[in-house]
């Protein structure tokens, strides 16, 4: 599948496209909304949203320069193509973004959803607060603009832009914006929640989440009236507060830091979901409690 998102993202799901196509059509559950209460690159949304394969999306980061970045590209487009257009792939420039990226809680958002995008193409693997690729001495085999082909980008945000009208943007708390589609949520929405992982989070994510926040995460997925899908790297904690759901491992392929690995995933499914048979995946399945329960285990 040809990369659609314009951002890098450590442990992006975009590789999972082929799964949740055949999930949706398993599940019939075309035209549906699908959402990411932590979208982060995006690349699954968008690949599905462009494919026709659900109706709209809704992407929530409570990264503020997350959030920024997917504001200018989906309703700014013009704005940010062209900045990105005028402005030269330089030490200097990266230097500036990193000192708006430093003061995201005072810079402005068209600011900020700048910086973002041209640290992401300039940073190692693509991780916000890393290091420039080939150093700041810029003597490395890779310079900073390794990443930067800035046609091919430009051009997958103006075909992001076109779709503004079927694109959502928010910048709240995951567990906010779960708990407000609640036990009252249509049919027709398809949330997907890929939060932090646990063992490697804080080196990963600006909101790195600790034992008692997945357990409240858990408890509000468990309230959900809508079909629900969750993934985590392979920790017994998550084993153990998922424990009453549908669950399945991946072997997923991933990079960082130039460096490649097979890893598995867990992933859970909601009640009303059949998760579709795979080559190489395995499924489980675990009713040792009933979930009406399960609310009180996890809190």
């Amino acid at each position: 599948m040809p990369n659609v998102t314009p951002l890098r993202y450590p442990g992006g799901k975009a590789k999972l496209y082929r799964y949740f196509q055949r999930l949706i059509a398993q599940n019939n559950l075309y035209d549906c909304t699908y959402v990411e209460p932590f979208c982060g690159g995006a690349g699954l949304a968008i690949e599905l949203l462009r494919a026709g394969i659900v109706s709209a999306i809704h992407l929530n980061d409570l990264d503020r320069a997350v959030f920024a970045f997917w504001r200018e590209a989906v309703d700014y487009t013009d704005r940010l193509c062209a900045r990105i257009e005028d402005t030269p792939c330089s030490m200097e420039t990266w230097q500036d973004c990193k000192e708006i990226y430093r003061s995201s809680d005072v810079s402005s958002l068209e600011d900020l959803g700048f910086a973002t995008f041209f640290l992401n193409r300039t940073n190692r693997s693509g991780i916000l607060k890393g290091g420039v690729i080939g150093g700041k001495a810029q003597s490395g085999k890779w310079l900073l603009d390794a990443r930067m082909n800035k046609d091919d980008l430009i051009e997958r945000i103006r075909k992001i832009g076109k779709l503004n009208s079927r694109i959502s943007v928010t910048n709240l708390d995951a567990r906010d914006l779960v708990s407000s589609y609640g036990s009252n949520s249509p049919d027709n929405v398809l949330m997907y929640l890929d939060p932090p992982y646990v063992d490697k989070g804080p080196g990963l994510y600006l909101n790195a989440y600790e034992e008692r926040d997945h357990r409240r995460l858990a408890a509000l997925v468990a309230e959900l009236s809508c079909h629900w899908v969750v993934s985590y790297d392979t920790h017994d904690l998550i084993r153990e507060i998922y424990r009453p759901f549908q669950s399945t491992d991946l072997a997923l392929h991933y990079s960082a830091q130039e460096h490649s690995r097979v890893g598995s995933e867990l992933v859970f499914f909601s009640d009303n979901l059949t998760p579709p048979d795979m080559d190489g995946v395995t499924s489980r399945y675990r009713r040792p409690w009933a979930v009406e329960e399960f609310a009180s285990h996890v809190a």
